[in-house]
């Protein structure tokens, strides 16, 4: 019994320290170093998180946060030059800000030296910093310091003296403190009643903690069990695809027909060998899901999905895959391998000589198959999700594996099944233009992490214009591949039909040459902001940028909020204003239905004097600007540290529809909005 609670107890004390991880994703450390008597260096040295970065010094003002260093107090001491950042500084073009980003990964030091002037010296103040991954930002940041020491014998006597900053008031007692916390954190209770018939809650309402309700949302939500359920039809899919290729087709009559000779005495046999062999295909099939997982590890699967250079390897494989399909080579394992376990199998009895069989199925069914696999386990390792692999290779196999086994149970089927013919090779080209389209999609992951603008939105339309186009004329027999059947005049009256939707698609693509949304694609297609020419203007403003204000206007006029937790210098930020607020149904609803209150974390306004409250774990933090008033009102009552960070809630501060951090989602962020409205008007 004491072995389980100490086992509960270590769980429960991972999953803390996990959230804790997740949310500080910068550790730093900082220590005076004595140069000599005369001199004196901070150094503040940061361990940071896998996927995350810290921007370095000297960024423009219109871009993220730099690193900065600030001085509060220096007696019988003055700053020497600039601060200094040490480590291996990476420049990314930034196309959201128009320049060149500087910032460090896995870790970085920065070092401000001091002059000691005086016998002995004190100094104070605090280094700012900003961090960010693909999907968010933390809000500016601070890593305090407060040193003091012995300088040169010689030295005149040191004379207090303050820092020329604004924030050299700070705190002198903690009941001064708590008071100017209340004021400047919260409004008088005198403005609960402003007369009209809506009643305005009070400041300490507003701003009290809704952690756990929030929580509550967002694990009702389900959307991890989602993306699985959709990896898995995808996996489905991709099989009955593979399944109707010139590789596949015409093995399965020969297969089924092998083990149901091979024990014409006992039927059931027979069709406990198919039903092995299908089983054999799903277990070899799903190895290989399990090989990707452990070579690449959980974390970096994460990370594939905003990794440039792997969505530019990606690119190129799936370019590969659909010039295969397309006849132009034949991808194909050595043969010697497909023989020696075909020999392997014919030596051998038993179940043995089953798994070598559909061992035998999947080399010699590669040039088929693989590049199926190949767009299946791109979407998959991509999702996010480290278990999404195995999950769609266990459909992908499934799909292949179930005909077998079903014309075993059943061999009358067989004479019904449709013979070999042209019909597969169709099949074959037809998933050629569409990996040829799902390439563009990795490109253009890659084309805006590194600023190319070579794949803007309106170019990546006009080549899916181009693609199913081309698509759609091939499906109504107007193109022809040099390997089609030359004596086949008129196409199927199901690939016509089919050929009139696909064209039909291309035709609705066009007007999002000129800002359409295309709702459709946009789940593909780069972000509306990259668009040069875009006759449509859905840009959306917030209607306030103070959080007590903004709510007391929702309560007055009867409506929800939301809340968006921004920063200027936020990356991400600008990409969902760009690619979900744009939307003309996410327009309408923050601005007719919902009060949009925008609260920027890296807001410099100071204010009237800094304010030291105290953090949920309990260190202390001084609030020296607005920025740092919104950020701590978002780790306080919603229990989040980063942007952008968006969530609803009603004129009493409770959440509606949980939280929705960056996605660019259209769908998902309409259901976010109108799950909103629902919860409010009940």
């Amino acid at each position: 019994m004491l072995k389980q609670r100490n086992l509960l107890f270590a769980l429960f004390l991972m999953t803390c320290l996990g959230a804790l991880g997740q949310q500080m994703p910068v550790h730093f450390s900082v220590h005076q170093k004595q140069v000599n008597p005369g001199e004196v260096d901070v150094v503040f040295t940061a361990k940071i998180d896998n996927g995350w970065h810290v921007y370095s010094t000297g960024l423009p003002a219109d871009g993220p946060t730099s690193a900065t260093l600030h001085t509060e107090k220096a007696e019988g001491a003055e700053p020497m030059g600039k601060l200094v950042a040490r480590g291996k500084e990476l420049n990314v073009q930034d196309n959201i800000f128009g320049m060149k980003l500087r910032y460090f990964e896995k870790s970085v030091t920065f070092i401000q030296k001091y002059k000691i002037t005086g016998k002995t010296y004190k100094i104070k103040g605090y280094l700012e910093y900003g961090a960010c991954n693909e999907e968010m930002c933390m809000p500016p940041s601070t890593v305090e310091f407060n040193y003091k020491g012995n300088g040169p014998a010689d030295a005149p006597e040191t004379t207090e003296k303050e820092a020329d900053t604004k924030e050299e008031t700070a705190l002198t007692n903690a009941d001064s403190t708590k008071s100017e916390q209340a004021t400047a954190l919260s409004l008088s209770d005198s403005t609960q009643n402003t007369g009209s018939e809506t009643t305005v809650a009070s400041a300490s309402e507003l701003w009290k903690p809704v952690i756990k309700e929030l929580e509550t949302f967002n694990k009702n939500q389900g959307g991890e069990s989602k993306s699985l359920i959709y990896i898995f039809l995808m996996g489905i899919v991709g099989g009955l695809l593979a399944l109707l290729t010139p590789c596949v087709w015409p093995i399965i009559p020969m297969t089924v027909s092998f083990f149901l000779k091979r024990a014409k005495d006992d039927k059931k046999k027979g069709v406990r060998d198919a039903i092995t062999y299908g089983i054999s295909i799903v277990i070899i099939y799903m190895a290989l899901a399990f090989l990707i997982t452990a070579i690449f590890g959980p974390q970096k699967l994460n990370d594939l999905a905003t990794n440039a250079p792997f969505n530019i390897f990606f690119f190129l494989l799936l370019v590969v895959f659909a010039f295969s399909f397309f006849g132009w080579f034949e991808l194909r394992l050595p043969s010697s391998w497909g023989n020696a376990i075909d020999n392997k199998a014919s030596s051998t009895t038993g179940l043995l000589s089953i798994f070598l069989m559909a061992f035998t199925l999947s080399l010699v069914s590669f040039s088929c198959t693989a590049p199926v696999i190949g767009l299946l386990l791109v979407q998959a390792a991509t999702s996010g999700d480290w278990a999404a692999p195995t999950v769609g290779m266990f459909g992908f196999a499934l799909a292949l594996a179930l005909p077998f086994s079903l014309f075993a149970l059943f061999p009358t089927w067989l004479k019904q099944a449709p013979k070999s013919g042209s019909w597969m090779n169709m099949i074959k080209v037809v998933l050629g233009f569409i990996e040829l389209a799902f390439a563009l999609k990795f490109l253009s992951v890659a084309d805006l992490a590194y600023g190319w603008h070579i794949l803007d939105r309106e170019t990546f339309l006009a080549l899916w214009i181009v693609i199913f186009g081309l698509l759609g004329l091939y499906l109504i027999g107007k193109l022809k591949f040099p390997h089609d059947d030359p004596t086949q005049h008129a196409m199927p009256v199901p690939s016509i039909m089919l050929g009139l939707v696909v064209l039909a698609f291309t035709i609705y693509m066009i007007p999002g040459l000129w800002g359409a949304p295309c709702k459709a694609v946009s789940a593909f297609a780069p972000p509306m902001y990259t668009q040069d020419f875009n006759l449509q203007d859905n840009s959306v403003h917030a209607q306030y940028t103070d959080y007590d204000e903004g709510m007391q206007a929702a309560a007055r006029a009867g409506k929800p909020v939301m809340i968006d937790f921004t920063g200027f210098g936020c990356v991400n930020c600008r990409k969902m204003e760009g690619a979900v607020w744009s939307d003309p149904q996410v327009a309408s609803k923050l601005t007719k239905d919902y009060v949009l209150i925008s609260l920027y974390v890296d807001d410099k306004t100071p204010l009237k004097s800094p304010i030291e409250v105290k953090n949920s774990d309990g260190t202390t933090r001084t609030l020296r600007t607005v920025g740092d008033k919104w950020s701590y009102l978002e780790q306080m009552k919603f229990g989040y540290l980063a942007q952008p960070f968006h969530v609803t809630v009603d004129n009493q501060g409770k959440p509606l529809s949980g939280s929705f951090t960056y996605k660019e989602d259209i769908p998902g962020y309409l259901k976010f909005l109108d799950k909103g409205l629902e919860n409010y008007k009940k």
